[in-house]
């Protein structure tokens, strides 16, 4: 008797968004996030005449509070938002706070396409500091892209040339390794939070963390007619802006997004050039190349290679 022929496997697919992403919506999530960016970049600069960058972390924080919780009342979301995971939302967050923080400072200090270049250091950061502390291989892959990333800084700082490092790069670079502590505990943070606890307490920690520094002196200024303008479009654009990166992420791999995000370099340089008079160097376009080209390769870049 003939056994009949057993039924064939079927060929495991990828999912839609994974196979086929929408690179249209992808494009415009993400020119939401460069607009974000760019924009809390120009505010952050227009405030900085009026208040430390303790007090624009104040603002923004308290209107990030309103927007997350307006958005999570108008979604049914509240009841995401819970005290877990408090320990690891606050090393996240601290380490934010002196990112951010330093990042602001450094704003006026030097070109706005600089300030952009150099914090793309942080994803080199992190995955050096990954097999560290989540667990992560390091490859040849990714030694090489953090060596030609860390050469492109050097181009783009030129401590060599007297006078090219000063107190804005050494802010920059100091914040872009906050940002990469932060993102290691974000990666973390998304395995065991939805993103509205994530974002809840990003706003309340870093409200409390930022009222502490700038009551430290005994004064606080608060927003005036010259600053409450420029201070409402940080609220809304930092934020908007991460929500916008996040929404990409979710339709598409990280490395159909990056492009998109590496486009805030050009972006910058010419509202750099074009509202600010700031020159653009090669040295500047070099450098910002091998960083962006380092970004690549360890996206790209699998732990088996």
């Amino acid at each position: 008797m003939t056994k009949p022929p057993c039924p064939a496997t079927p060929t495991p697919t990828l999912p839609t968004s994974a196979a086929h992403p929408p690179i249209g919506r992808v494009a415009l999530w993400m020119l939401g996030a460069i607009g974000g960016f760019t924009t809390m970049a120009m505010a952050g600069r227009a405030a900085a005449p009026y208040h430390d960058t303790f007090e624009i972390m104040l603002w923004r924080s308290a209107i990030g509070i309103f927007l997350v919780m307006a958005g999570a009342a108008l979604t049914g979301r509240l009841g995401d938002i819970r005290a877990r995971n408090l320990r690891l939302h606050g090393a996240r967050n601290i380490s934010h706070f002196i990112g951010q923080n330093l990042w602001f400072a450094a704003l006026p200090l030097i070109p706005l396409a600089q300030v952009f270049a150099l914090e793309f250091s942080y994803p080199l950061i992190v995955a050096l500091a990954a097999p560290f502390v989540l667990g992560e291989v390091l490859t040849a892959r990714r030694l090489f892209a953090a060596a030609l990333g860390f050469a492109g800084v050097l181009i783009v700082a030129q401590p060599w040339s007297a006078g090219t490092v000063n107190i804005g790069t050494a802010l920059v670079l100091a914040a872009a390794v906050g940002f990469a502590g932060s993102a290691l505990a974000t990666k973390e943070l998304t395995k065991r939070a939805p993103l509205v606890e994530i974002l809840f307490w990003l706003t309340v920690m870093q409200f409390v963390f930022a009222l502490i520094c700038a009551l430290w002196d005994g004064q606080l200024r608060l927003p005036n007619w010259h600053s409450i303008g420029p201070l409402i479009f940080i609220g809304f654009a930092g934020l908007s802006a991460h929500l916008c990166l996040t929404r990409a992420l979710s339709l598409a791999p990280a490395s159909v997004v990056a492009p998109f995000d590496f486009a805030r370099l050009p972006v910058s340089a010419l509202v750099g050039v074009a509202i600010y008079g700031e020159p653009l160097t090669a040295a500047l376009v070099v450098g910002a190349a091998l960083i962006l080209y380092a970004n690549w390769i360890n996206i790209k870049s699998k732990p088996n290679r």
